[in-house]
């Protein structure tokens, strides 16, 4: 008896990119099931928890070609934006920017900007969350010193000489959790009458968008009434644009273990 496969149908399908989300705090890839929405542009969330970008209006052209994609547009010309939000609750919204097309050779593809390296995006834990054993945490309110408004959608950034430690944002009441893992309990000093330290010297950052960011009377905050539309904001291009923004820092001493409540006033223009 001879066995006949007949192929009933064939499709093909084009990738030109996939997000990969993280937490923040400690980069492990993301398991729950997040909304991704990106206008103009199709995801879908495969078996790996990969965000598969399998269309965009923009790159039709690149669709229906597998062996040569077309020249034009240019890599990373087309820039679309992507909303991300969490349906539990644990991790902040935020969006993210994706530049298109991605490098589709094979050869480069161990290079950042490849086809075959899913774009990272971090997702930053809400206030509220517990955090690790052994972290050393800072609980932050962020607020315009002028009016005492809280500002939603800033960004903290905790650094240490030329090493970024941790990023936190606030959620809409400008409250937001900084986890920095991986304090050591002691390590050595760098002073003459010291051997070993508990603490390190760092700098707190924050980083507010008036145009991006959300303003919240402390009478609502209080009241517990959160506004219809959440801070939605970028925190990579707040990072990026920090010199030109908004911002303001000081110094904290982190240890392991150690959780600390900052009050962070911001003067606005």
């Amino acid at each position: 008896m001879t066995l006949v496969i007949r192929e009933l149908e064939h499709t093909d399908t084009r990738i030109l990119g996939a997000l990969r989300c993280v937490d923040a705090s400690t980069g492990a890839a993301l398991a729950g099931p997040l909304q991704v929405r990106v206008s103009g542009a199709r995801i879908r969330r495969n078996r790996s928890g990969l965000y598969v970008i399998v269309g965009v209006d923009a790159l039709a052209a690149h669709e229906p070609e597998f062996d040569t994609p077309p020249a034009d547009p240019a890599l990373g010309s087309v820039e679309i934006t992507a909303t991300l939000q969490d349906p539990s609750g644990y991790y902040l919204p935020r969006t993210a920017t994706l530049a298109l097309p991605r490098d589709a050779l094979p050869a480069n593809a161990a290079q950042a900007d490849s086809l075959f390296q899913p774009i990272r995006v971090a997702m930053f834990p809400a206030s509220t969350v517990a955090a690790g054993a052994n972290w050393s945490v800072l609980r932050v309110s962020v607020r315009d010193i002028a009016s005492s408004d809280a500002l939603g959608g800033a960004l903290l950034l905790v650094t240490s000489g030329a090493d970024e430690l941790g990023r936190g944002m606030t959620d809409w009441r400008g409250e937001a959790l900084v986890a920095v893992p991986g304090v050591p309990v002691t390590t050595w000093s760098d002073a003459p009458d010291a051997v070993v330290v508990t603490e390190i010297a760092a700098q707190l950052e924050v980083v507010f968008d008036p145009v991006s960011g959300l303003r919240t009377p402390q009478e609502q905050v209080r009241a517990g009434s959160a506004p219809q539309t959440l801070p939605l904001v970028n925190p990579d291009a707040l990072a990026a644009q920090r010199a030109a923004l908004p911002h303001a820092s000081l110094a904290v001493q982190l240890a392991a273990g150690r959780s600390q409540t900052v009050s962070f006033p911001l003067a606005l223009p």
